[in-house]
């Protein structure tokens, strides 16, 4: 009796397009997704009080226990670092399939000059026409008034807000771009599928601001994967986004006691 050889290894075909859904499913259900279902909530809340939306008022970047500074720098520096871990899985995930897959997505300092100009030039484009939205939205009882920074007065205060807007940028431009856009379009869903649906994340866990922050960060999501498209760099959408957060939360600490508007 003869024996048999073993039949030869499987080419590895790399993960299925059941896999590649369930996967950034899951990512989005530790990150980004959890938030847009927690901003859906707190936006029916909002609605269902008898304080008129335009009357309310969304607070970012607080401070945990504002008498003890040194406790309070230790949580806003650990959010800071909690924060970028989806980011950094994701870019693990991605390297299971792609071994250069930072270089693949532009997440690395390949391009530093351009990514910078890119990146100011973008978010000039899109924060002016943005705050004029958010105005409008205010104006019209569409959005709460958001009061971007809420940290005690500290030496540290100002760094730890450049860090926060440091980590916002890099979790949502490589989460919902880099990875997405990959893992999404090798799943055989089309271009504008992708950006529609990554736009409408992002402005889904912008919701607890009001219908402004939602359509206006959804605007912003479809610029920057047209952007990204072009690019194929995520560096001048982390650049700009941090840029305009940056402005956000510096700008409102320093001028919030001298604009009545903010």
């Amino acid at each position: 009796m003869t024996s048999q050889a073993a039949p030869p290894p499987r080419a590895a075909t790399g993960p299925g397009r059941r896999y590649l859904f369930a996967e950034s499913f899951l990512l989005l259900g530790v990150s980004l997704g959890a938030s847009g279902i927690y901003s859906l909530l707190d936006i029916v809340n909002r609605l269902t009080q008898s304080t008129p939306l335009s009357a309310q008022t969304s607070t970012l970047n607080n401070s945990v226990t504002p008498d003890r500074p040194w406790l309070d720098l230790a949580y806003q520096l650990t959010g800071v670092v909690l924060g970028v871990v989806p980011a950094l899985l994701a870019v693990v995930l991605l390297t299971r399939d792609d071994p250069r897959a930072r270089h693949t997505i532009g997440f690395d300092l390949a391009q530093p000059a351009r990514d910078l100009l890119r990146g100011a030039g973008l978010a000039a484009l899109v924060g002016i026409p943005g705050l004029g939205l958010y105005a409008g939205a205010r104006a019209l009882g569409f959005n709460t008034t958001v009061a971007a920074a809420n940290l005690t007065d500290h030496w540290w205060s100002v760094p730890v807000l450049v860090l926060a807007a440091a980590q916002n940028a890099v979790l949502e431009e490589v989460v919902m771009i880099g990875y997405l856009y990959a893992r999404w379009l090798r799943a055989g869903w089309s271009l504008p599928l992708v950006m529609g649906v990554s736009a409408l994340i992002r402005g889904s866990y912008h919701l607890y601001q009001g219908f402004g922050g939602f359509a206006g960060n959804a605007i912003m999501g479809l610029v920057f994967g047209w952007v990204y498209t072009r690019a194929r760099r995520v560096g001048p959408l982390v650049v700009a986004h941090t840029i305009l957060d940056v402005v956000a939360f510096v700008g409102y600490t320093l001028l919030k006691d001298h604009l009545h508007w903010l």
